[in-house]
């Protein structure tokens, strides 16, 4: 019988809410965090909108030598994977090093530091590069600043798959407990709000210009035209079960199912959602609720409300899109989605998707405001730049 996976620890770093009780409390009565870009002047760029983290002092929450070596959004990993053991209980001294592993994704890698050791190069000289450019731009750094910082040695490693590669860290390391792990810090956080991402972003297309926060991001609506981009995400701390229930862990929930395609289209990501229920032994019946991926884009948005309408039925299953108050975090937004899903069953409340219309012609059940519901089920889905798919299920404790 293969080994039942559970989320025991939750971090959240997100543009409404920093810690997970403050992005709960926005999330629950639809606070955005969407707002003109203020990190940068974005005043000559097609797209002006952002979900920014704001708020985060990283000099309160790590030690000062960690501070030049590390981007942001190392030091907003560092610190939502901090959280997230501080809230399962976890002293990872309590664990051989062996025992603990971390898997992370990441769509972008360390782009501000980047930025501002180029512009050193080019303006100063070679000499005024900082030495910690050879690893604070890479992908993996998240993974390796906190496997160092904790003194864990398991398996690790980074998925690059855009929008679905939060999803597809879980899973690996689902995979990993599975094969004997005790311990994973998974999950993923995303920062590209500089110039040189910003550039990056601009290219795929897909970005709203819009100028109004209200009416910029609106998946599934007969207005929409693009997404918000935005930064953050969510770590969690991921065990087996017996491992949990023997140290006396608190369970947020098990992750039950998932499955990846690779297929832009309605049929690739249907598949996957398939064989995530297959994967969890769940009807479609049995699913409570669905956060959707949102692309916002008319042909992404209908293939992915045909993929959902196949399975579940036309208005077959309460569809939710709570990445309308943060913008799309890349990586970061498939851990976001499972953090929320898992407060949300706690209180059982299903998170509204703000400011949308939706657009009937899809044929979906669209929560435009907050549902009170017991949900013991429910469906994530991602899909990353390209034609990623990954649907991850999970089940309430």
């Amino acid at each position: 019988m293969s080994t039942s996976v559970v989320v025991t620890g939750l971090g959240v770093v997100a543009p409404n809410g920093l810690g997970t009780k403050d992005f709960w409390d926005a999330v629950r009565v639809g606070k955005s965090g969407i707002g003109p870009v203020s990190r940068f002047d974005a005043s000559q760029y097609p797209a002006k909108l952002a979900g920014e983290v704001v708020g985060f002092a990283p000099e309160e929450h790590l030690p000062s030598r960690l501070l030049p070596q590390t981007d942001r959004v190392t030091r907003l990993s560092l610190v939502a994977a901090e959280w997230a053991l501080r809230d399962a209980g976890v002293d990872p001294s309590d664990f051989d090093e062996f025992d603990m592993g971390v898997i992370t994704a990441s769509s972008s890698g360390g782009f501000e530091f980047s930025q501002n050791e180029l512009k050193n190069l080019w303006s100063r000289g070679s000499q005024y590069v900082s030495a910690y450019q050879s690893f604070a731009w890479f992908y993996a750094v998240n993974s390796g600043q906190i496997s160092i910082r904790h003194g864990m040695k398991g398996p690790s490693g980074v998925v690059v798959t855009d929008q679905a590669g939060g999803l597809d860290a879980v899973a690996h390391a689902r995979r990993a407990i599975r094969r004997g792990t005790p311990l994973i810090v998974a999950g993923a956080v995303d920062a590209s709000l500089c110039p040189w991402g910003w550039v990056g972003l601009q290219t795929s297309g897909r970005l709203s210009t819009g100028d109004e926060p209200s009416t910029a991001y609106l998946p599934f609506d007969e207005r929409a035209s693009g997404h918000v981009a935005g930064e953050g995400g969510a770590i969690l701390i991921m065990e087996s079960a017996e491992g949990a229930l023997a140290r006396g862990a608190r369970v947020y929930g098990e992750v039950a199912g998932y499955a990846a395609t690779f297929d832009g289209a309605e049929p690739g990501l249907r598949r996957a959602i398939e064989l995530a229920l297959a994967d969890a032994g769940v009807r479609p019946e049995q699913v409570g609720v669905v956060f959707a991926d949102a692309a916002a884009l008319p042909g992404l948005d209908r293939a992915e409300a045909e993929a959902i309408t196949a399975v579940f039925g036309p208005h077959g299953v309460p569809v939710t899109a709570p990445k309308t108050m943060t913008g799309r975090l890349y990586s970061g937004a498939g851990p976001l989605d499972l953090a929320t899903v898992f407060l949300a069953m706690a209180e059982g409340l299903i998170p509204p998707t703000i400011n949308v219309e939706a657009a009937g012609r899809h044929r979906l059940d669209l929560v435009v405001a907050a549902r009170t519901a017991t949900v013991d089920t429910a469906l994530v889905l991602g899909r990353g730049h390209g034609g990623f798919n990954s649907a991850l299920v999970v089940r309430s404790a």
